[in-house]
């Protein structure tokens, strides 16, 4: 430790994104996973590991009184375990074939019609590449999209964005389709959507990275999310999926939860449309909230501002 708060501050980054992005999670490729996860567990146990994210995620959760008192060390391993699984699973793709997924997952529910247009819509909760390895194998043409993977969040730091591209690359050779990459613009996702196939996309980024957003309840507090892609199913009438992807944080047993929402959507505004799909975000984090990965980012993503007697509805 005294060696290493002696190098450079780069040099410590890459050599932290080395060990967290990397080394640690890469364990996955070579070890049987059942071993695997038993080590991840006590890895999880390690304060160092993701300590900048963990700790700011628990502040958050804290402030919004999600985390019960007495159990801020639980909730810090589960969210260190979550993180290590989830950039795990960039190796496991790698080495593992769907038998290893037919071994591992448990399947609830069922994607939609592959030869139809289809929006799917999922959370940063969990450990999702799986979700998109089983809808893959299930006959769906499906593009992710994707952010530019460019600009400052990766000035500096050369370990990040090569694990980035990377893994943007897992996405496309999960699902079989090259992700669509959208910056400003949803004519990708149209073009898409017109030849009769399907979007996937995470829908609880920060508002303030889209132009228009929408407000839901989520546990117990107004929040805005991008209403783009929700607008977008709606004008074209396209039938809407919601998936979320966990894990056992005993066994490391994967379930995937595929739910459609109900027909008929004609009538439905974007608020209401949005509220369903983030109803199934609300299910998730009363099973665990300490599964979601943007609590760090909560100042972003929830509108109310924090007094002393803002009571949302207390955590699982």
């Amino acid at each position: 430790m005294w060696l290493l708060s002696r190098l450079p501050q780069r040099w410590r980054t890459e050599l932290r994104d080395l060990v967290e992005l990397i080394l640690a999670p890469g364990l996955a490729s070579v070890l049987p996973w059942r071993l695997c996860f038993q080590v991840f567990r006590l890895l999880s146990r390690a304060p160092w590991l993701y300590r900048a994210g963990s700790v700011a995620a628990l502040s958050q959760a804290k402030a919004r009184r999600q985390v019960p008192e007495g159990r801020e060390l639980e909730w810090l391993a589960t969210r260190r375990l979550v993180t290590l699984v989830d950039h795990a699973d960039q190796y496991l793709a790698a080495t593992r074939s769907d038998r290893f997924m037919a071994r591992h997952l448990d399947v609830n529910g069922h994607w939609g019609d592959p030869t139809k247009a289809g929006v799917c819509l999922t959370f940063h909760w969990g450990a999702g590449m799986w979700a998109l390895r089983h809808a893959g194998a299930s006959g769906l043409q499906a593009h992710a999209l994707v952010a530019a993977m460019q600009g400052t969040p990766f000035a500096g730091r050369a370990v990040l964005q090569h694990y980035v591209i990377a893994r943007t690359s897992s996405v496309g050779k999960a699902l079989g389709r090259a992700p669509l990459v959208v910056s400003g613009s949803l004519r990708p996702v149209i073009q898409a959507l017109r030849h009769q196939q399907q979007v996937f996309a995470a829908v609880d980024v920060p508002a303030d990275q889209v132009d228009s957003s929408v407000e839901v309840n989520l546990r117990g507090m107004q929040a805005r999310v991008p209403k783009g892609l929700l607008r977008l199913a709606l004008d074209l009438k396209v039938p809407v999926t919601v998936y979320v992807t966990g894990f056992d944080v005993t066994t490391g047993r994967r379930h995937l939860k595929i739910a459609q929402i109900p027909k008929p959507m004609d009538g439905l505004t974007v608020q209401e449309l949005a509220q369903r799909v983030f109803d199934q975000l609300n299910e998730a984090l009363e099973t665990n909230n300490a599964y979601w990965h943007f609590w760090s980012e909560a100042p972003r993503i929830f509108c109310e501002p924090l007094h002393a007697d803002h009571t949302p509805a207390p955590s699982s």
